[in-house]
């Protein structure tokens, strides 16, 4: 009785918001062809990996880490073709720089200014943490939702920025689950209408190879985030925020000391010194791409829509996602079951380009389980 008494007094404290949270889903891969988190299938070369062992096995690992990381930073402003004007704040991944943006405007209820409720806005189906992430913290989060071909309704959008008055807006670009970059003259509008921060998520960059890291010297209230995982070092968490000074260092004050460790510091100043390897990879990917969307369009029970990542989303037209999900599956190859019964997801499902050969166990994989009555 002492121990449940103890425990209802402790447990009491945890907030209801996270009590009814679900916790974020990784699914287990083991024995499985994993294409179902977006990561590029291939391995750094021997060459290098051979350089980047030499320099861990050097590494103090009794001292803390450059709190800064100024060279990585200077390192990825390099690759990154950030404006010199523009400042740089490293995450844990991108998830943190998120939870970094969420946090610098949920201090308060409401907008001082309009009376609102603080919100986050973005666009669904998208990124599953922007909303995760606001909950976390506290404040409202407001999607609207997209168009048939998962274009943005730009009417809908006016009025939303209109009634909440948002204080972030994340735009995922190209977008998750749907794989597509929006029309370029609609972000802007919606850059020049936000009464704040507008967030272009340009994780999949890669193989978009479309930007606005251009931009941030046109628009003050502009951010790009970036992030090395889909380049091949997913392993690393590394993320990247870029804009106006003013506003980075205020983000930089929340970021938590020490937290890109001394392994992510030099593997990934390693790597990017040789980005030219990760770029040959980028195209291998984009290329295979090209090719398993042909292939997939010649199966007629599936709508494959367009990609501009190194994932694609399709629909199951004459089966239940959920049953070929499981036998796709069961011949050993793990994809992404979006499990949604209505909405623009309805049946559908999301595989992530990998190697040739894991890309045709995927093929054979779903035309058995389209062709299996």
């Amino acid at each position: 009785m002492l121990e449940n008494s103890v425990l209802e007094k402790a447990y009491r404290w945890i907030r209801p918001v996270i009590k009814k949270i679900s916790a974020y889903h990784v699914a287990d891969a083991s024995g499985l062809i994993k294409l179902d988190a977006m990561e590029n299938p291939y391995h750094l070369s021997d060459e290098l990996i051979a350089r980047l062992q030499k320099k861990l096995a050097a590494a103090d690992l009794n001292r803390y880490p450059d709190p800064s990381a100024a060279h990585l930073r200077d390192r990825l402003r390099d690759v990154m073709d950030v404006p010199e004007s523009r400042s740089i704040v490293l995450g844990n991944g991108s998830d943190e720089l998120i939870q970094m943006l969420a946090m610098a405007v949920a201090d308060h209820d409401t907008d001082q200014n309009s009376g609102n409720k603080v919100c986050l806005m973005s666009f669904d189906p998208g990124f599953v943490m922007y909303k995760l992430i606001a909950d976390f913290v506290g404040i409202e989060y407001v999607g609207v939702s997209l168009r048939e071909d998962f274009s943005l309704d730009m009417d809908a959008t006016r009025q939303v920025i209109k009634t909440h008055q948002p204080a972030i807006i994340f735009i995922a670009y190209p977008n998750n689950p749907s794989a597509n970059c929006y029309d370029e003259n609609d972000i802007e509008e919606i850059i020049s209408m936000s009464p704040g921060i507008v967030v272009l998520d340009e994780a999949y960059h890669p193989f978009a190879q479309t930007s606005f890291m251009n931009k941030l010297i046109e628009y003050d209230n502009l951010l790009v985030m970036r992030t090395v995982s889909k380049m091949g070092l997913a392993g690393l968490r590394l993320g990247l925020l870029c804009g106006h000074p003013d506003i980075i260092n205020e983000i930089d004050k929340i970021r938590l000391p020490y937290n890109i460790n001394v392994l992510t510091q030099i593997t990934a100043e390693l790597v990017l010194e040789n980005v030219g390897e990760l770029d040959r990879q980028a195209k291998l990917i984009r290329d295979e791409r090209e090719v398993l969307i042909e292939k997939m369009r010649g199966i007629n029970a599936l709508q494959v829509f367009p990609s501009q990542a190194n994932f694609i989303l399709f629909r199951v037209l004459e089966k239940n996602a959920n049953d070929v999900f499981e036998s796709i599956k069961q011949s050993g190859v793990l994809i992404k079951n979006m499990k949604a019964d209505t909405g623009l997801l309805k049946n559908c499902l999301r595989v992530t380009v990998g190697t040739p050969d894991e890309n045709k166990a995927f093929v054979d994989a779903i035309e058995l389980a389209i062709n299996n009555e």
